[in-house]
Formats: C-alpha cells, sequence, structure tokens
C-alpha cells in the first residue's frame, strides 16, 4: 500500500496537468486531482499491479470530471480558465514569450471539444499510446484516432490564425 501511495504522489504533477486540461480552471483543477486521488485510495484493491496506474487514474479522473461537468449542468456553473502562473523564476522576455505561446496553446486545446480535448491531453500531452488512451476514454481506438486527428488540426489551425 506505500508503494501505492508513493506512485499516485509521483503522478501528481500529470494528474494536475490533465485535470487543467479538463476543467480549464486551476482551482477546479486542484479540486478534480484531490477528488480523483480520493476515489484512487478508496479504490485501491480494484487496480491491478502490474497494469499501468497512469492510465487507471486518467480513467478515474475522467469519470469523475463527467460526473462534475454533469452535476454543473443541471446548476449552470460556467468554468473560466485562469493563469497559475508556472512561469515564475525565468527572464523577463523568455518567461512573457513562454506565457504567451503557452496561452495561445491553452485556448487552442481549451476551444476543442471534449472529446478532441481529452484526446489531445492524453496522447500529446500525457504521452499515453494510443491504446491506453483509447482504454482510458472507454473508446475503440480508431474513435481516438479520428478525434485525436481532428484535435491536432483545429489546434494547428488556431495557432496559425493567432
Amino acid at each position: 500500500m506505500e508503494s501505492f501511495r508513493r506512485q499516485i504522489v509521483e503522478l501528481l504533477p500529470r494528474l494536475r496537468r490533465l485535470a487543467r486540461v479538463l476543467t480549464r480552471d486551476p482551482a477546479d483543477a486542484d479540486d478534480l486531482v484531490q477528488l480523483t486521488v480520493e476515489r484512487a485510495l478508496t479504490r485501491a484493491g480494484q487496480w491491478a499491479p502490474g497494469t499501468r496506474l497512469d492510465s487507471w487514474m486518467f480513467r478515474i479522473m475522467k469519470n469523475a470530471w463527467i460526473d462534475e461537468s454533469r452535476a454543473r449542468s443541471r446548476r449552470g456553473k460556467v468554468v473560466v480558465a485562469d493563469d497559475d502562473g508556472a512561469h515564475v523564476g525565468m527572464d523577463g522576455a523568455a518567461a512573457q514569450q513562454t506565457r504567451l505561446e503557452a496561452a495561445e496553446v491553452e485556448r487552442a486545446i481549451a476551444a476543442l471539444p471534449e472529446d478532441q480535448r481529452l484526446a489531445v491531453a492524453l496522447v500529446l500531452v500525457e504521452g499515453l499510446s494510443y491504446k491506453e488512451a483509447a482504454e482510458v476514454l472507454e473508446v475503440p481506438q480508431g474513435t481516438l484516432t479520428s478525434r485525436l486527428v481532428r484535435g491536432r488540426q483545429a489546434v494547428l489551425a488556431a495557432l496559425e490564425g493567432a
């Protein structure tokens, strides 16, 4: 169990990054990560040692976000993106350029439909294989591939137009 918990702690940066893509808001992302970790710890017996913990936790996060999105739509809540100050400590000009580029990419990804946004986040940001991402999203690999292609094209088009 201690090894399991340590592995979860090591996954926290990746979980937060995916949560930011899903929620488009740093505070909501933190809440989603917390919920994901809580669910993983309470369901630790469901994880099969020897399988990828990251994929299992990404699936938990995706399902938790679906639950939250449904609840929000019933409540009529809106999520707004915000800068988390991740570029503190860089040279002024370099930090500004990095923030601008990151903001453009983040806006382009945020504008994608949710199915494409998740595909892009899991494969291009988190580095999962197509097969693993398809399992996380619980869709056929061909479906994931088409979502990823459409998502990439839309991001590139948005960045070229920026």
